[in-house]
């Protein structure tokens, strides 16, 4: 059964203990140029820089980028439920936030496609 981690660390070290952290930047990579916002994570990249990078990305859509913000949320099919739920009063908080949810779903994504 999948359980979501609590946190982004969480999170990415699951990944590379299950040895699936390569899929998830493939993922990632994926679904953002399918949102026509090309980013290209380095297969070497470390998982707090992929953190980092995400979450500047995501703050920057957020600040510069509304609607090609949404259509990413969309194409990743982030629960909007989940966003809404989310402090939007600080936009670096907001962002963070964000990055792990998107990450989050990713995860899910990668995750039962290998158990599945």
């Amino acid at each position: 059964m999948f359980i979501a981690p609590k946190n982004s660390d969480l999170l990415l070290s699951e990944a590379e203990k299950e040895k699936l952290y390569l899929k998830l930047i493939e993922q990632l990579n994926k679904d953002f140029n399918l949102a026509n916002e090309g980013v290209d994570f380095p297969m070497s990249i470390s998982p707090n820089e992929l953190k980092i990078q995400l979450h500047e990305k995501i703050y920057r859509l957020i600040q510069y980028k509304f609607a090609e913000y949404l259509n990413l949320l969309y194409v990743i099919d982030v629960s909007e439920d989940e966003v809404k739920k989310l402090d939007g009063s600080d936009l670096v908080v907001l962002a963070e936030d964000v990055a792990f949810l998107i990450l989050k779903r990713e995860w899910q994504k990668v995750w039962f496609r290998n158990k599945y």
